[in-house]
């Protein structure tokens, strides 16, 4: 009887170490900032980018930055109208021409907003 209680309380203690050590553990998160944005939509505007890259970051939602997630989302929807995943995998570009000027229009409202933070701060 006695081996039988030591076993239990062992397991139990081992029970709730294990349960308050992953309720203090905090889970990783990827914070999407205006640099990540702004390396992947110049890497798409030059044809450099992978379609597994591109989904990384832009199909990742921006809870924290209001502006981020508006101009993630314009980006989901040049993906949508204007992506070639076909032509990727055959050596070419991941957008059309027309998208690849569209994602250049974003990237120039990014830059022109990140310059006015710079400024501000």
């Amino acid at each position: 009887m006695s081996l039988f209680i030591i076993t239990f309380v062992v397991c139990l203690i081992v029970c709730l170490a294990t349960v308050g050590l992953l309720m203090m553990a905090r889970t990783p998160r990827f914070r999407t900032d205006f640099s990540d944005i702004a390396r992947v939509l110049d890497q798409a505007c030059n044809g450099e980018i992978s379609e597994n890259e591109w989904h990384t970051v832009i199909g990742y939602p921006i809870r924290h930055d209001e502006y981020l997630e508006s101009l993630r989302r314009r980006c989901q929807g040049i993906f949508d109208n204007h992506a070639r995943p076909w032509q990727l995998a055959q050596g070419g570009a991941l957008f059309s021409r027309e998208g690849r000027e569209e994602l250049s229009i974003l990237l120039g409202h990014l830059r022109a907003r990140t310059g006015v933070a710079e400024t501000r701060a």
